[in-house]
């Protein structure tokens, strides 16, 4: 994924700038705790709970994290409106996500942003980093997205793995096969030639995330980096 490591760094910087050095963060559908790793790094001082549905990842997540006080996680679908009451605290300094939200349409998603106004505490932070763009310069998008599948095909040439491959390495691993075989019941299986696609109705734009925020009872919410196909938004209680 282009840029990766350089939205990861953006969103440390905001959560420290925002609420400190030793914030209690959700790292909301976590799956293999990327956040969380990064976190803990950065900011060793900090606490984490991870939360997300899919038995696969969070099997990866609390055997990387294993013996790690500071990291807990909850199996909860985000989608449930009592979800947040399966989490060890009431609220948060910082609730932080990336590449997973666009897997929701617009109704639960702006549902979920509802929530998050009751999970973030008062001057806390909620970061997004996900497949966001502005609409309104549709032919720099075309190009930018003909750019990127170009990269991606050259990656795959020089023998990079997908998405495919990555969860048939994680179905094939003796300590994995079970929780994969849970997790393609429930979710889908990412191997199916059909793929396990995000809804038709998904938010593409910055604007309709900052939007919703707002109206969801965030006192501000702006964009705080991006990339030509990504942004980061940043929303303030």
């Amino acid at each position: 994924m282009p840029d990766r490591e350089e939205r990861f760094r953006v969103m440390l910087d905001m959560t420290e700038a925002l609420v400190g050095t030793e914030p209690l963060v959700l790292d909301l559908a976590c799956g293999t705790g990327t956040i969380t790793d990064r976190l803990l790094r950065r900011l060793p001082g900090a606490r984490s709970v991870g939360v997300d549905l899919d038995p696969a990842l969070l099997a990866i997540a609390r055997g990387h994290f294993d013996g790690d006080e500071r990291v807990r996680f909850v199996n909860a679908d985000i989608t449930d409106p009592d979800w947040p009451a399966l989490l060890p605290y009431r609220s948060y300094d910082a609730v932080l996500t990336a590449t997973a939200l666009h897997w929701l349409a617009a109704g639960p998603l702006t549902d979920l942003y509802g929530r998050l106004g009751d999970v973030v505490r008062e001057d806390g932070v909620f970061l997004n980093a996900d497949h966001m763009t502005d609409e309104s310069a549709p032919r720099i998008n075309a190009a930018a997205r003909a750019h990127t599948e170009a990269r991606k095909e050259a990656e795959l040439a020089a023998g990079a793995q997908d998405w495919v491959a990555w969860w048939s390495a994680v179905a094939d691993d003796p300590a994995l096969a079970e929780p994969a075989r849970r997790r393609f019941s429930l979710l889908g299986d990412p191997r199916n030639p059909s793929g396990v696609k995000p809804p038709d109705d998904r938010p593409t734009s910055t604007d309709w995330h900052i939007r919703t925020l707002l109206r969801a009872g965030f006192a501000e919410a702006r964009q705080v980096w991006c990339s030509h196909s990504d942004a980061l938004v940043a929303a303030v209680r």
